[in-house]
């Protein structure tokens, strides 16, 4: 176990939530090991979102060689919005990370994500798919949702929907809690006042395990989540206390 794991908070928190991918854990955390060790003091924490296959046990070795990964583990399978949300409550860093765990995105990027962070002065680095390594369906529902969602919220994100981002916590403080609400990350962190850059990235097909997402359960309900967001958009009381005296 790393000495300074538990002594000290890391400047970075990388959250990816888990569901039922027992054959990624352990090839994407020595990928993580290998992109971060050296660039910044880190921690990853993996959210185990009710998975049934071997995840969990994987999870504990992981964790058991290295404290460095911790495990937070959800009480029944509750979705990817709420195990993002679990996972930014219990980090500690001053800078907070995304990521899929089915491989797709490349821990490599971070390094370069976070040195823009601090060069741009921006509150968000968005990941922005450089080459999409999925199905062609799969990339013309997700070409569909970014130009719904941008075109009915005012945004112009280019990649909503890529996983792989570095923020600054203080942008996820005050996130509405729904369900489908990581794929509206970046427009509601922009919705609260918070600056953005996009940064090109890798992406590489899914070599291990399931998708879990389709056009049936993807591309029609955050179409109709829009919808939502529009609301949100116009009734949201957006606020930041600039000092607090007693």
């Amino acid at each position: 176990m790393k000495e300074n794991a538990l002594t000290q908070a890391p400047r970075f928190s990388l959250v990816i939530p888990v569901y039922n991918e027992a054959e990624n854990v352990m090839p994407l955390a020595r990928e993580i090991t290998a992109a971060l060790d050296g660039q910044v003091e880190w921690e990853c924490l993996w959210v185990d979102d009710g998975s049934r296959d071997e995840s969990p046990r994987i999870l504990r070795e992981l964790r058991a060689g290295d404290g460095r990964h911790h495990v937070v583990t959800l009480a029944f399978n509750s979705g990817q919005s709420a195990a993002l949300l679990a996972g930014f409550q219990c980090a500690r860093g001053a800078v907070l990370g995304t990521l899929d765990a089915d491989g797709q995105n490349v821990p490599g990027d971070l390094p370069a994500m976070l040195r823009l962070l601090d060069e741009s002065g921006a509150d968000l680095v968005n990941g922005r798919r450089a080459t999409r390594r999925d199905s062609w369906l799969r990339r013309v529902s997700s070409r569909l949702a970014n130009g719904w969602r941008n075109t009915l919220t005012g945004e112009s994100v280019a990649d909503v929907g890529c996983a792989i981002r570095v923020f600054r916590r203080e942008c996820v403080r005050q996130l509405p809690p729904f369900k489908g609400m990581h794929r509206f990350l970046p427009t509601l962190i922009r919705l609260d006042g918070w600056s953005l850059v996009e940064m090109a990235v890798a992406h590489r097909p899914r070599e291990r395990g399931q998708s879990k997402y389709g056009v049936g359960n993807r591309l029609w309900v955050g179409i109709a989540d829009t919808f939502g967001i529009m609301w949100l958009k116009r009734r949201y009381a957006a606020h930041r206390i600039r000092q607090e005296e007693n």
